[in-house]
């Protein structure tokens, strides 16, 4: 080999290794680049969201022995509650719209309602896992956890004041406010109640408070029966009326109020009264006499407070859920635990 090729040779293994130096670069930056995989991808997804099921009207039928009266466990302003035995085996709450609202909300997109309302998923929410929609009927299908309303405690049952005594009371009112944080803040898209009162809202076994008929105001947005005294008077107005966040708000503050005194909303009147008790401390007058004052009553008063808030102010000047559930939550740690 000549001195010439040497030197050519050479030459080759120099520009040989240079370009592998470039090429070993070139694939590091495009490792680097590369967005790496998950040991197991599985696992880090997030669980997709419920959505009610559609059944067929013969299975809801079939679940509650033909709307078999005995099955009744609850009547109210937009349908009758059954209990039923889902195909699956399942006890389930049947929620079957009456037929005068059914008939003047026949195109109004129910199926789809219902899916957006389903997704709603909190401890303080009773969940909604199904519906069914034929000619003439509407149904909706719910979660059944043995629960009986608020209005029922306070109102109807004998033993059911004592049962909640002021601290319960507390635990009852923080729920509540958890729900509708969620329902108004903590879903998209946001739902507003349009219908919150003592009846609307269960407790279990635990007396832990779950809100139901939720987002259904629009099958009938303006019948004042069992509305009237739970809704702030701009709700029958005619521009700007209508159920909203702060309609909610108001509702929640009645439920306070009636938290407080053990009496009903009585179309109203329970928020006349009390207002001016609460201005004047007139607090002896106000607390329910079924219930002995507690020794701390600072805890009272301040829920007294928030009520007054809820329910003294127009729409535009009353705090928001989010602020009267974080005095509750403040309240609820500093008395129940």
């Amino acid at each position: 080999m000549t001195q010439t090729d040497d030197i050519a040779y050479d030459s080759i293994l120099v520009l040989l290794s240079i370009s592998l130096f470039i090429l070993g670069i070139v694939l590091i930056i495009i490792i680097c680049r590369k967005k790496p995989q998950k040991p197991d991808q599985k696992q880090l997804e997030l669980p997709a969201k419920f959505c009610a099921s559609s059944y067929q009207l013969t299975d809801i039928d079939a679940a509650t022995d033909g709307f078999n009266p005995r099955r009744i466990v609850g009547k109210g302003r937009l349908g009758t509650v059954y209990a039923a035995i889902s195909p699956s085996g399942e006890l389930v709450a049947v929620k079957r719209i009456h037929p005068r609202l059914v008939l003047s909300n026949a195109g109004f997109g129910f199926a789809s309602i219902i899916k957006t309302l389903s997704l709603a998923q909190h401890p303080n929410v009773v969940p909604i896992i199904g519906y069914s929609q034929a000619p003439g009927e509407r149904i909706i299908v719910m979660e059944f956890v043995g629960m009986v309303n608020l209005d029922f405690y306070l109102h109807e049952n004998s033993d059911g004041a004592s049962l909640l005594d002021w601290n319960r009371r507390l635990r009852v009112a923080a729920g509540v406010a958890r729900g509708i944080e969620y329902l108004h803040q903590g879903i998209a898209p946001n739902i507003v109640h349009g219908a919150l009162k003592a009846s609307n809202i269960l407790l279990d076994v635990k007396i832990v408070a779950k809100l139901c008929d939720y987002g259904l105001s629009f099958l009938a947005p303006k019948e004042m029966t069992g509305l009237v005294g739970h809704v702030d008077d701009e709700y029958w107005a005619e521009k700007g009326g209508g159920a909203c966040k702060e309609s909610d708000v108001y509702g929640f503050g009645v439920v306070l109020l009636e938290l407080l005194t053990g009496r009903r909303s009585e179309q109203g009147l329970l928020v006349r009264w009390a207002l001016p008790l609460i201005k004047a401390k007139r607090f002896s007058e106000l607390l329910d006499p079924r219930l002995v004052i507690p020794s701390d009553i600072k805890p009272v008063l301040r829920l007294a407070k928030v009520a007054s808030a809820c329910v003294g102010n127009y729409r535009k000047d009353r705090p928001s859920i989010s602020q009267v559930a974080s005095i509750l939550n403040n309240l609820e740690i500093e008395v129940c635990h």
